[in-house]
């Protein structure tokens, strides 16, 4: 009985997004001014990583998100079929995915999307794709 009043103590004192976002086996960080990626696991450092994210008029979206939906290889049909490999998508039609160009990494480049290199995108697809979209929290901010 202890327990649960504490968690639900810790419920409402932090709020129900800062306590899910605890639980997170993945907690993924992507900070718009440095244009990196900080990725946790089980609450240890995992990785840093360089990304793109939107560039001027194309704006990517700030907040704390879960997974919506994972796909190996996804086309976009808004961008002329443009492939989206180990695409995360997290909010709408927003997603994390492996880009071919790699070259503008560490600075705004895409039209709202998050891109990594092919081989860190493979790497996050798996590490939530191991650990479930539930258990993924995925926040963005400027900072």
């Amino acid at each position: 009985m202890r327990i649960w009043m504490g968690v639900f103590v810790a419920l409402i004192a932090f709020g129900d997004a800062a306590f899910s976002q605890a639980l997170a086996s993945v907690q993924v960080r992507i900070s718009l001014a440095r244009q990196t990626m900080n990725v946790n696991v089980d609450g240890a450092h995992y990785a840093t990583w360089a990304i793109s994210t939107g560039k001027q008029g194309y704006g990517t979206p700030s907040g704390t998100f879960r997974p919506q939906s994972m796909h190996k290889m996804h086309y976009s049909r808004r961008y002329n079929m443009t492939p989206m490999p180990h695409s995360i998508f997290f909010h709408y039609g927003f997603a994390i995915h492996a880009t071919s160009e790699v070259r503008h990494l560490g600075r705004p480049a895409s039209h709202g999307c998050i891109r990594l290199s092919p081989q860190n995108a493979r790497t996050l697809y798996g590490l939530v794709g191991r650990h479930g979209m539930k258990s993924t929290s995925i926040t963005v901010s400027y900072y």
